[in-house]
């Protein structure tokens, strides 16, 4: 699917805990400036009359009429028939709200539903790094192409989304990708979210009784781990350390299980520089036995040198026995772990645009 190729006009909404953002797309690219409003999670009839509101809004900016909404919701939620569930952030859908059909009767268009971290990832796969390294692969004249992808957010929580040959994978129930609640083999008593998460930089963080500022915001520990100046710099950095050990372990199950390069978003990456380092120190490690955490070549292309090595990759080539026949033998397992440039938001706005394209076409419309 070629997003920038379809004229079809999609609405779409990134619904967070705090904030709904709302958009218009055409051809993968955004019909005037997204807008955002607060999400009053606390209260259905105001919750819904803001996302009824927010949606005629931009229906009212549009000179042609939108084909379906499209949007982001957080789990739990039945999103094959539009319900959302038990919502921490959002309280007001507690028991069960058919949201979907709620705005179907509304505005008279199909309406789709999906998890924030899948559309993330859908984005990235349609929108954002994978278009992007494979045209930077063609333009080197090399063959190889990737058709698979997990896109994981960091933030209050851990998500992620996975991508198979141009497709979402959703699983039986919707939950596929839910690498929150996977084994930590850092810390074995929680699960991986414990560990990757902005809690988890405060917990670290304030552990140390020596420190001298407390009540922070990952951001601040962020600048106190940049000034080095600071009393308090030394723990602030082993904070984001340890983020990144309890990250690189949970990117490790995944890439072992799906064969799949990376992409990772939201806020938290602002401070890769201080993460990532110990991420691919785990993800480039061994365990006890000798063993490789992962049998691939990782390579972390946000570093030139790393992505240069990436694209110099070139397949050997074999014969085969008896014949004058010559196959090319792609022997180097490559896979990448990237960090986002155009964002989380605009990363689900796409893969929001992409999906309900999908499934249009799939419903002949």
């Amino acid at each position: 699917m070629n997003i920038y190729d379809d004229n079809r006009i999609i609405m779409t909404l990134d619904a967070g805990g705090t904030n709904f953002v709302f958009a218009a797309i055409q051809a993968g690219k955004n019909i005037g400036k997204p807008f955002s409003q607060p999400a009053n999670g606390d209260c259905l009839d105001t919750c819904l009359s803001g996302i009824i509101g927010g949606f005629d809004r931009l229906k009212k900016s549009l000179t042609t009429a939108p084909k379906a909404i499209s949007f982001a919701f957080p789990g739990p939620a039945d999103y094959k028939n539009g319900v959302i569930g038990d919502l921490a952030n959002l309280p007001a859908f507690r028991g069960g709200i058919a949201l979907g059909s709620y705005l179907e009767a509304h505005f008279n268009v199909p309406v789709y539903i999906r998890n924030d971290g899948d559309l993330y990832a859908y984005g990235e796969a349609l929108g954002g790094i994978l278009p992007t390294i494979n045209q930077e692969l063609k333009d080197k004249g090399k063959t190889k192409q990737y058709q698979n992808l997990i896109g994981v957010t960091l933030g209050t929580g851990l998500g992620a989304g996975i991508v198979q040959n141009g497709k979402l994978l959703s699983g039986d129930n919707g939950l596929a990708g839910e690498i929150w609640n996977t084994p930590n083999s850092i810390s074995p008593h929680q699960n991986a979210e414990e560990g990757v998460s902005t809690r988890a930089i405060i917990k670290s963080f304030e552990s140390n009784e020596n420190v001298t500022e407390y009540n922070l915001k990952p951001a601040e520990i962020c600048e106190i781990a940049m000034d080095d100046s600071h009393p308090d710099c030394k723990q602030a950095k082993q904070a984001f350390i340890d983020f990144g050990t309890h990250l690189g372990d949970a990117l490790a199950n995944l890439i072992m299980l799906y064969d799949t390069s990376i992409i990772l978003g939201g806020g938290i990456v602002a401070a890769k520089s201080l993460f990532m380092p110990a991420a691919m120190k785990v993800l480039k490690g061994k365990f006890a036995n000798g063993q490789d955490r992962i049998i691939q070549s990782l390579y972390y292309i946000d570093d030139a040198e790393q992505k240069a090595e990436l694209l110099g990759i070139s397949p050997s080539v074999v014969s085969a026995p008896g014949t004058t026949l010559k196959v090319e033998y792609n022997n180097s397992a490559a896979l990448f772990i990237a960090t986002s440039t155009i964002g989380c938001s605009e990363a689900v706005s796409h893969g929001a645009y992409a999906f309900a394209l999908s499934q249009l076409d799939q419903a002949g419309k």
